[in-house]
């Protein structure tokens, strides 16, 4: 991997730079080289090639200056004599607030056992992400290329660092809608802690594409001419490998048979506006038969972490299935920036979107976040209402966090996000309290099913209430899955006892 320059961040930058923006980065790397001047890493290199490294990863992503600038500064009030203060009467209060946050972040004390080490990271990383995003995109950026350098550090201590990535670090790339982040730190994960299945799934993969790269070649000419002859319009066609990760993951189901996963190899068609994209597909089945049932529509229906796409499976020439993936540019930037993307679209000057979240009071910052980050906002009001209390803080992360999400529908057609296995229950308090308190019976999809029933991608959900105030029966506790049904249950079992004293 080559060594990056400042120059390089500057050209990779997804987010646009004025020149005023490139004169500040120009002068944050000279603070930083200087800062960690004679500094080395483990591997021999100077230590500011890690700096400059992290900054590159978030100019790729789509971060702003600010962003990229505290990247390069992460390290300097930890590990050199330059102060917080000296940074923010060189670069501002907001460069200083985002490094005072990725060095708070990194002080995590070992107190008492593994466990209780891995609970206090955890918590200080949700609150980091619910005070700012920015705070944790850079960690993970961090994480990112100390993953890619991991072979420098002893054996045990790489499969620590291995460990907690997989646990905490890819999971928050998934949440946050950073695709290509998510798959790499995956992918550096599974090669040192499971290295020879990793070995046996690259060798799966590699005979696999050896054979396929000129059918693959030939598939990405004829979709290209395909559409061009029918005159809709693309921006790119072009063939995509599974990360090898997910790719074991599919072939453990599959008993290890490279020939029973259709979507090892995807052709993804990005073009300009959503009303193409349909045309697109149809003009796909047309010409290539669909495989029944694998038609996926992402866009009228988004995944949890804002991911939007068509996808269909189809028998392509030589009766070989593939998978196809057609969406907008916007879409695709959202797919590989995640929430970066956001604040590139939500203005043509997408700085100032940054700017204005910023400014607000950090009091009320939780609330400027777009609704594909709800969830940091549920976060925050989760961890105050349960205290410290360990276990039900980790089992509710395993749920909340960790588990896939789902989508069902209300009677008037009003999407609610929950995780696998929620209930009717975890359905009404996700609509309102007062609908859960009130809450006496439940349907999906027309049928009437019990109120402990889990709830299966895409129903529509019916909550029966009763007009009567009346207060959640203590036995939903022992079935529902979301913290924020928990929370009012709770609470409005306290208030009655409470009223009853």
């Amino acid at each position: 991997m080559a060594t990056p320059t400042i120059q390089d961040i500057l050209k990779s930058a997804v987010h646009p730079l004025s020149n005023e923006d490139e004169k500040f980065l120009a002068a944050v790397y000279a603070f930083a080289e200087k800062a960690h001047s004679g500094q080395k890493r483990k591997s021999g290199e100077p230590y500011i090639i890690h700096s400059l490294s992290v900054a590159l990863i978030l100019a790729e992503i789509g971060m702003d200056e600010r962003t990229i600038a505290a990247g390069l500064l992460h390290d300097v009030p930890e590990d050199t004599e330059v102060t917080l203060a000296d940074i923010e009467t060189a670069f501002g209060h907001e460069v200083a607030y985002l490094v005072d946050g990725i060095t708070k972040l990194g002080k995590i004390k070992l107190r008492g056992s593994r466990e209780e080490y891995f609970l206090e990271n955890l918590r200080k990383m949700f609150m980091a992400m619910a005070q700012d995003i920015r705070v944790v995109i850079i960690k993970l950026a961090d994480r990112l290329h100390n993953m890619r350098t991991l072979k420098h550090l002893p054996p045990e201590k790489r499969e620590r660092i291995a460990r907690e990535t997989m646990d905490v670090f890819a999971p928050i790339a998934n949440r946050l809608g950073i695709g290509e982040a998510k798959g790499e730190l995956e992918d550096l994960c599974f090669m040192y802690l499971d290295p020879e299945h990793y070995a046996e799934t690259k060798k799966i993969q590699d005979t696999y594409l050896h054979e396929g790269q000129a059918y693959l070649e030939r598939i990405v000419t004829l979709f290209r001419k395909t559409l061009i002859k029918e005159k809709v319009s693309i921006l790119d066609v072009s063939g995509r490998t599974k990360h090898l990760y997910r790719l074991y993951q599919k072939l453990k189901r599959h008993d290890m048979d490279i020939s029973r996963i259709y979507d090892l190899v995807a052709i993804r068609i990005i073009v300009p506006e959503i009303a193409d994209c349909y045309e697109a597909l149809g003009l796909i089945h047309r010409e290539y038969r669909p495989m029944v049932g694998r038609i996926k529509d992402y866009i009228s229906l988004p995944k949890p972490n804002g991911y939007q796409s068509l996808h269909t499976t189809v028998f392509g020439p030589d009766g070989r299935i593939l998978e196809v993936q057609i969406r907008t540019q916007k879409m695709h930037d959202e797919a590989e920036y995640g929430i970066a993307a956001h604040w590139m679209y939500s203005e043509k000057n997408g700085r100032s979107a940054w700017r204005r979240i910023f400014q607000k009071k950090q009091s009320d910052h939780i609330h400027t976040l777009p609704k594909e980050l709800s969830w940091v906002k549920q976060l925050k009001e989760w961890q105050k209402e349960i205290g410290r209390d360990d276990a039900e803080f980790m089992e509710g992360l395993k749920i909340e966090f960790f588990k896939n999400h789902i989508f069902a529908f209300t009677p008037r057609g009003d999407i609610i996000d929950l995780p696998e296995e929620a209930t009717p229950i975890d359905f009404a308090y996700a609509i309102h309290s007062e609908i859960g308190n009130r809450a006496v019976g439940s349907k999906a999809d027309g049928k009437m099913v019990p109120l402990d029933y889990h709830i299966q991608n895409a129903q529509v959900i019916e909550i029966l209430t009763v007009k009567e105030k009346k207060k959640p029966s203590r036995d939903w506790l022992g079935f529902v899955k979301t913290s924020g049904a928990k929370s009012h249950i709770r609470r409005e079992l306290r208030n009655d006892e409470f009223k009853m004293d």
